[in-house]
This record gives structure tokens, sequence and C-alpha cells, in this order.
């Protein structure tokens, strides 16, 4: 299977008291490959990466999207080539 070529970072408004839940489902999707659970004006950031835009949009519209208590979302797809990631 190919790298994953296309990430983004997901910012999930819930229900109120519905963020375990939410966290939860996350788990089981595809695709999706961190979330926490934050303080602030969003309840969950989600980190998810595919092997292409195109599979990127369907888990994050099809998928992440309509979970029955995910409110609303705001999605920031991450510029290929710029970025990193430190590992402990």
């Amino acid at each position: 299977m190919p790298e994953p070529s296309a990430t983004a970072i997901v910012l999930l408004n819930t229900d109120i008291g519905s963020e375990d839940e939410v966290l939860e489902q996350l788990s089981r999707i595809d695709g999706v490959v961190e979330a926490s659970i934050v303080y602030g004006v969003y309840d969950i950031v989600v980190k998810v990466k595919a092997r292409s835009i195109e599979e990127l949009k369907d888990i994050i519209t099809n998928k992440i999207r309509k979970l029955a208590k995910v409110k609303s979302t705001l999605t920031m797809v991450v510029v290929e080539g710029k970025s990193f990631e430190k590992r402990s």
C-alpha cells in the first residue's frame, strides 16, 4: 500500500457531553491517525491521512461529518511536503 500523501487537521464541535463517545467512534475510522479532546472553541482535534485528496475528502465528508453527535467541522489540508513530525 502506498504511503499516505494527503493529510488534514479537522477541528470538531460535538454535542455537549458527547466528546468521549465521538472520540471512540473516530478511533474506528480508517485514516484517522490521531484524535484528542481539547479545551477551547473546538472539542476534538483530529489528524487524518489518506492516499489522495479524494480519499481524504471521502473520509471527512462521509465518515467524520456524518457521525451523529458531530455538530460542525473545520478542515485544514496540510500543504504537501511542508510539515515535519518529531519522533520521541
